[in-house]
């Protein structure tokens, strides 16, 4: 029972990651707060413009780093992937079922499945801050009209059906973001200098401008987890030096207050995922950048001191992560164990299903490689993955394996079949055979985090 509070515990505080050179060069950080324990996730692959973007189950991290590299960072096993290399400050936004990346490149919205490391592109010439809505079905972003003014436009993520939002004629809007619950999005306009935040209804198409700081230099919003509410960073100015309020204003420009007060000109903020805390940066003391990272409760408004050092230059707090109720798969025949959608049914010995998914357990009686192994049931005559899988090799409780991953043509009958093949550490004897690989079909939207924590008997 500790251990099941301990991790409740966790996940309702989250964990913050930051961009930091306390060790020498940039890298990602991570604060625990139930435990106060800090961890350096990289190690020389971060940038100074390296901002972490959480995926929705909070497991792996999206940014920029060295070289312009977009890299993907698993924070349980530390394992980075490079996926692609863009413009700094580019915005990386997660799919709802953590499964696939957006963003611009060169004119174009790239759609990648960091699954197979496969993508496609959408041509928008001009677009930037691309978004998925709450869906996963459809994309949100900034691009300009037919007269050259940015405007907000929704399309779907095959970029059919594209419409325009907004009717704009204020100029470029930047920092555009939509709500976690996909009904507003904000953005900053017209420019550094001047940077007011206005909210949009996408439905209606409704305006609303907050009040803001004293100079109108308003930078970094971000969205309450309820989507009620904005924080930001508002630039004020007292001889000799600038600094900044933090402040929260509701998504239609009331209530505005001061929770925090930070010594920078301007710094991003982030929600905890309980919506009662927010993260600011700190610490400059007259010169650029920050050195502190801080945390203050918005009820009694009492900043506390988290990190302290180096230069700080990005924050980003988890998101809240619901757990679904898991039941857990233990076969003895197949020496095997693993964690599985509680509402799923049986419905024969080795296959479980349910209204989102299904998994199905068995054996391969093989000599061969492993490489082979996974070839041969990947281009299975009968392609039930379709024509052209992707087979990416991994390590599963230190033992080679690999995934297949459908292509687009699958048949449909197939259900997203995917699968895991696995070497088993010692060979398994059912009936009269002997096994050395284990492999789990599943659903390719469930078969990684089944995958990830399987177990052997």
């Amino acid at each position: 029972m500790l251990a099941l509070q301990a991790v409740s515990h966790d996940l309702d505080q989250g964990r913050i990651a930051y961009t930091s050179n306390r060790a020498g060069s940039f890298d990602i950080w991570l604060y625990r707060r139930q435990d106060r324990i800090h961890v350096q996730l990289t190690r020389g692959l971060g940038a100074e413009f390296s901002v972490p973007y959480w995926s929705p189950d909070s497991r792996r991290i999206a940014f920029i780093g060295i070289g312009n590299v977009v890299h993907l960072l698993d924070t349980s096993t530390h394992t980075v992937a490079r996926i692609d290399q863009i413009e700094p400050y580019t915005l990386l936004d997660w799919s709802p079922d953590n499964r696939s990346l957006v963003y611009v490149k060169n004119g174009r919205i790239v759609v990648y499945d960091t699954f197979t490391h496969r993508s496609y592109t959408i041509s928008e010439p001009g677009a930037s801050d691309v978004q998925w809505f709450p869906s996963g079905t459809e994309l949100l972003f900034a691009a300009p009209d037919a007269s050259g003014i940015t405007q907000l436009f929704r399309m779907q993520s095959d970029g059919s059906n594209r419409r325009q939002i907004t009717r704009n004629t204020n100029g470029p809007l930047h920092n555009v973001r939509i709500s976690p619950d996909g009904a507003f999005a904000l953005y900053t306009f017209p420019g550094a200098s001047i940077s007011l935040i206005s909210t949009v209804d996408l439905t209606t198409g409704t305006v609303y401008t907050l009040e803001g700081g004293p100079l109108a230099k308003n930078y970094f919003p971000s969205w309450s987890p309820d989507s009620q509410n904005i924080a930001y960073s508002a630039t004020a100015y007292e001889e000799p030096y600038y600094y900044s309020f933090i402040q929260i204003g509701s998504r239609t420009g009331q209530n505005q207050r001061t929770i925090a007060v930070s010594d920078c000109f301007a710094t991003p903020v982030g929600w905890s995922p309980d919506g009662a805390k927010i993260a600011y940066l700190s610490g400059c003391a007259g010169v650029e950048g920050a050195s502190q990272l801080w945390i203050v409760d918005i009820r009694d408004q009492i900043p506390v001191n988290v990190v302290s050092g180096g230069r700080i230059t990005a924050v980003e707090w988890s998101p809240r992560v619901r757990r679904l109720p898991e039941n857990i798969f233990t076969s003895f025949v197949y020496r095997v164990s693993f964690p599985y959608p509680a509402n799923w049914r049986q419905v024969s010995e080795e296959r479980y299903e349910g209204a989102d998914g299904f998994f199905q357990v068995s054996a391969i009686s093989s000599s061969d490689p492993i490489t082979e192994v996974c070839h041969a049931e990947a281009f299975h005559p009968l392609m039930p993955y379709g024509s052209s899988p992707t087979i990416i090799h991994v390590k599963v409780q230190h033992q080679e394996a690999c995934f297949i991953f459908p292509s687009a043509d699958q048949p449909a009958e197939m259900n997203k079949q995917s699968a895991l093949i696995v070497r088993y550490p010692r060979p398994v004897q059912i009936g009269e055979t002997i096994y050395n690989y284990f492999i789990l079909f599943a659903d390719v939207n469930h078969i990684r985090q089944m995958g990830a924590r399987l177990s052997f008997l």
